[in-house]
């Protein structure tokens, strides 16, 4: 095992000041690395060991790390003397605004947050006061921020979320002390891919708004079932909840107007982040007009406070436009590049768990891949929780790691491949994975000997 000493270093000193020694918990995982510079497809640790990086920070640099086009137009903002003015409006805010309403049918208006948390939140709070209502409906195994009403039921083990049930709903998990109980009441959890779950609740509870991710990407890769989608969108007209997507993994990685594109769905509200800015912080909360406007609704009693004072911060979003400007650009040369890649990663991970015979499926989306130990495509939390070889993907993980592959080190992660990735990454990638399972498969060879 590879030794870090200069992060241990960097890391017990920052535990002085500190909580935990990172400044968001869900980074503080094993091996204990602390990374001080990346450049395209790469990272390079405290100790100088560099990684082909597959993580890309939960996935926002789509484009890569240190985007040339995207640095230019931040340092460009900055040498222009951009600055946060905090009254009215800006020319740049307004230009991306267009960018983006102009390029994505389903949003009317647009505005303009610093995370996705802020941005889900903002969607709950407008569902429940367009309609009056004050229950909400979420997703086993989607993750949508870090507030009361969501931050919940992502990962949950078995033993607490107890078996299927369908239709119904499960309990809420918690993932934060100091939710208040009556808070949880207004919550109700059910499985992705699961219609009739979210008709129960509807039928039980004067529902507000329903959230889910189109594509659960916090557990990996988790496809919607046909006419699953279609089936939210008719459930929303019948029932008169508001349907919020949440895009911030999956918006502008897969497409411009992220899955509800490639889908051909209509959300009433969707939400943006990550990749939106390549890495910088910025948000979007988009969708119909009649919603978007609670924001500045005359009357104060129907008037959804938005707020904040970073909100469309210059530097964030020179970035944006460079962004979404580069992803506009040659005619969708950024997803055909990326999209060649993951189809690419798919097919040789493949051949190698079928050469192995190794119980593996993989799942992908468009650059976004997981490899799952388990003899089928999952569609819910529950099939990953029952049938993936959890401990085998953390040892796989960190072995890669130790090999130079950068994989989040947390069982059923997203694997996010970049623009600045190239073929050769791949390959070598390939090469590593290969090493790795064959261990794996010469110890279960040994092990079914004996």
């Amino acid at each position: 095992m590879k030794a870090y000493p200069k992060s241990l270093e960097i890391l017990r000193a920052n535990r002085r000041f500190i909580p935990g020694g990172v400044v968001s918990i869900n980074r503080a995982v094993a091996p204990e690395i602390v990374f001080v510079r990346g450049e395209g497809a790469r990272i390079w640790d405290a100790e100088g060991n560099e990684y082909i990086d597959y993580h890309a920070a939960f996935a926002p640099h789509f484009l890569g790390h240190n985007d040339p086009d995207v640095t230019e137009a931040v340092e460009r903002a900055l040498r222009d003397g951009s600055s946060l003015f905090g009254t009215g409006t800006t020319v740049a805010e307004g230009r991306l605004a267009e960018l983006i309403c102009s390029n994505i049918p389903f949003l009317d208006t647009v505005q303009f947050l610093n995370t996705g948390s802020e941005a889900t939140y903002q969607a709950i709070r407008i569902a429940r006061a367009a309609t009056g209502r004050d229950h909400i409906i979420c997703v086993q195994g989607g993750y949508n921020g870090w507030h009361n009403d969501v931050s919940c039921n992502v990962m949950t083990p078995l033993d607490r979320l107890g078996p299927r049930v369908s239709p119904g709903e499960y309990p809420y998990i918690g993932m934060s002390a100091g939710v208040p109980e009556e808070h949880q009441k207004l919550v109700h959890i059910v499985n992705f891919n699961d219609l009739d779950s979210v008709e129960w609740v509807c039928r039980k509870y004067p529902v507000a708004g329903f959230i889910s991710e189109p594509v659960l990407q916090n557990v990996g890769i988790v496809h919607p079932l046909p006419g699953y989608l279609e089936g939210l969108r008719a459930l929303a007209d019948k029932y008169g909840f508001v349907l919020v997507m949440d895009e911030v993994k999956t918006g502008f990685r897969h497409a411009i107007g992220g899955y509800c594109s490639i889908a051909g769905l209509r959300p009433d509200l969707v939400v943006y982040g990550k990749a939106v800015a390549n890495g910088y912080p910025m948000a979007v909360l988009g969708g119909r007009k009649d919603l978007m406007d609670l924001l500045t609704d005359p009357d104060p009693a129907r008037r959804v406070l938005l707020a904040g004072t970073y909100n469309a911060h210059p530097v964030p979003t020179a970035a944006a436009i460079a962004t979404v400007e580069k992803l506009l650009r040659g005619a969708g040369e950024v997803y055909r590049h990326t999209a060649a890649l993951g189809e690419r990663m798919e097919r040789c991970l493949k051949e190698v768990v079928s050469s192995l015979e190794l119980e593996a499926v993989v799942a992908r989306e468009g650059s976004a891949f997981c490899l799952y130990f388990m003899d089928h495509l999952p569609v819910d939390w529950h099939e990953i929780a029952l049938h993936h070889n959890s401990a085998l993907d953390e040892s796989m993980r960190r072995a890669l790691i130790e090999r130079g592959v950068y994989m989040f080190p947390l069982s059923t992660k997203q694997c996010s491949i970049s623009y600045a990735h190239q073929t050769s990454d791949i390959d070598f990638t390939i090469d590593q994975v290969r090493a790795v399972l064959s261990m794996v498969a010469e110890g279960a060879a040994v092990e079914a000997r004996s």
